[in-house]
């Protein structure tokens, strides 16, 4: 009799975002949430159409996905996963989530990496109630976080869900602050900066850099 084939499970991480364009603070939040949940893949997903932001990405979506793969080339386990450019319309985080965790191996684990700010928005968000359904919270924590600014739904959710270790024990229902290398960078002032023809060694992958100036992106 044949022996049935055995599901490995891993550890996937999904960092969501603009990446208008992805720079360095990207990277080295990629980084800690690479290590310190100890994650076996990350999807690096460029947002197609952000619902929940009044103005638009200056990048095109194709851009954004294609400055996001030169970034990460020759990272093993890194991936550009392009689902939300590709889907032609408003891309909700938690479809996202359970598309991943439909194609994952049962009982893996899965974590979304959200920022301290978007924490305080997530009430706002298209069926936010499911996500610590579908997968853990790393929360990104900058200075200047605080828990009583949550909304109450959030805080709640924050307190009980809430614990120290990244163990990954978990597939999914766990909230974890991130410890993150402090960058006072941000898209904004990075395209700022390129505008101006500003130097931004060390802001940004030098492919990057060269796609921006090949496709005479932020002038």
């Amino acid at each position: 009799m044949a022996t049935p084939a055995k599901h490995t499970t891993c550890c996937v991480g999904v960092f969501g975002g603009t990446f208008d364009p992805i720079h360095a603070a990207h990277l080295r939040m990629a980084d800690a949430f690479w290590q310190q949940c100890a994650l076996t893949r990350l999807h690096l997903i460029p947002a197609g159409q952000p619902y929940h932001r009044q103005q638009g990405p200056v990048a095109s979506a194709t851009q954004r996905l294609a400055m996001v793969q030169q970034a990460i080339a020759g990272r093993p386990g890194w991936l550009a996963d392009g689902r939300e450019v590709q889907r032609g319309r408003h891309a909700y985080t938690i479809e996202t989530l359970e598309e991943i965790r439909a194609e994952l191996p049962p009982g893996s684990t899965l974590w979304f990496l959200v920022g301290g700010d978007s924490l305080e928005k997530l009430h706002t968000w298209h069926r936010w109630h499911a996500l610590l359904d579908v997968a853990n919270l790393a929360v990104a924590i900058r200075p200047g976080f605080d828990p009583a600014r949550l909304h109450p739904d959030i805080a709640s959710r924050w307190q009980a869900a809430q614990v120290s270790d990244f163990s990954n024990s978990a597939p999914s229902g766990t909230i974890r602050a991130l410890t993150l290398p402090p960058v006072p960078l941000s898209a904004t002032e990075l395209r700022a900066r390129l505008a101006s023809g500003s130097d931004c060694s060390g802001l940004i992958a030098k492919p990057v850099l060269a796609y921006i100036r090949q496709h005479q992106l932020y002038r």
